[in-house]
Order: structure tokens, then sequence, then C-alpha cells
């Protein structure tokens, strides 16, 4: 009996479904320079939250990428092309967990003030009446 370690690994089967590889666009126009200046076409390599998008994205091969990655940490140094873009999104709040209702927990901050400043005014005024009546007994 062989342990799993020891099992001979069957040979990678050849993916059936064949990928085609992506063109990248600098080869479609024929760009030769990527340059820090031409805005519109660093734009295509970036996402709309203004993220460099991957090789495997782009198809791009490592040199082209790599000169643009550069291109557009200039273009964003010169203000040519900004670091981030805000998304607005609406957010609905989350869901109670099972269990979870912290609104029907106990009173509220606001609520628990007043309470508090009324049994604070009751016990002051119950000392100050055993003291009174401490005065008297002497």
């Amino acid at each position: 009996m062989t342990s799993k370690k020891n099992k001979a690994r069957a040979p990678r089967e050849v993916n059936p479904k064949k990928f085609k590889k992506k063109t990248s666009v600098l080869l479609t126009e024929k760009v030769e320079f990527v340059d820090y200046k031409d805005v519109n076409l660093l734009q295509r390599f970036v996402s709309d939250r203004s993220k460099i998008r991957n090789r495997r994205v782009t198809g791009n091969d490592v040199q082209q990428q790599r000169d643009i990655a550069n291109a557009v940490k200039n273009a964003r140094e010169m203000a040519l092309l900004p670091y981030t873009k805000r998304v607005a999104q609406t957010r609905a709040g989350r869901p109670p967990r099972d269990g979870d209702d912290r609104r029907e927990r106990g009173p509220r901050r606001d609520d628990a003030a007043p309470a508090d400043a009324a049994t604070t005014e009751s016990t002051a005024s119950t000392e100050t009446a055993s003291v009174e009546t401490a005065d008297v007994e002497v």
C-alpha cells in the first residue's frame, strides 16, 4: 500500500477549453512608446476606480505592463490622472443577526439621562430627611 505522498502523479491533462490569448491594445494600435501625457491611452489600462489593470486583463506582455505602470504613475504625479475616484454606492444596512435586537435591549442614552437625574434627586431628598430626623433625636 502506498501513501498519498508517494503516489505517482498523473500527467497534467491538456486543457480541453483552449483559451485565446488576449491581444494588447498597444499592439493593435501600433504604439511604440507609452507616453505619460497620452491620457486617453492610459485610461484604457486603468479601472473605473483608477487602479492599474492586470496583464491578464489587458493582454500586455511584461515589458509593456511595466511601461504602462510607470507612465500611469508619472501621469498621476503630474495630476493628469487621478489616484482614486470616488464611486457612489448606496449600501443597505445589514440585516439583524438572530437574537440581535440591539434597539430593544434597554433605554437609549438620551432616555437614561433624565431618569438618572430623577433617581439622584430622590436619593438626595431621602438623605436630607434622615439627617433632619437624626438632628431631632439628639
